[in-house]
């Protein structure tokens, strides 16, 4: 088995919203690479134990639901924390992410303060 490393991963087919979100990352010291979907994420993930994912939901094909459902049901990737960042302000999808084993979710567009809180709640900011 791979160790964690230290790179976090943005699973977002949005390429404007993902590479913003990178950036902010980048200022709290969170270094995380990109998946412009979820069929490249999965073949990411399936090489690499990230430090944290941060995943959108409303994606083509293979949903961000799909992907959290897989991460947390795969043993070696179930304990990285995941931040949802979405659109989608529905109470249902707030409920169904976090029962689902997201750490937290923020509402797009993300600020770094939002993104900041989340990741100490997460406890992968200090």
């Amino acid at each position: 088995m791979k160790d964690a490393i230290m790179e976090g991963l943005i699973i977002d087919d949005n390429r404007q919203t993902a590479d913003a979100l990178q950036q902010m990352l980048e200022i709290l010291d969170l270094p995380a690479r990109v998946a412009y979907g979820s069929s490249p994420a999965m073949a990411v993930l399936g090489s690499m134990i990230p430090r944290f994912v941060c995943l959108d939901i409303n994606m083509p094909g293979v949903d961000g639901s799909e992907v959290l459902a897989y991460i947390r049901r795969e043993p070696r990737l179930k304990k990285v924390p995941v931040i949802v960042i979405t659109s989608d302000d529905q109470p249902e999808t707030r409920q169904h992410v976090l029962s689902g084993g997201a750490q937290a979710m923020l509402i797009k567009p993300a600020t770094i303060d939002a993104l900041e809180s989340a990741f100490k709640k997460a406890g992968i900011l200090v």
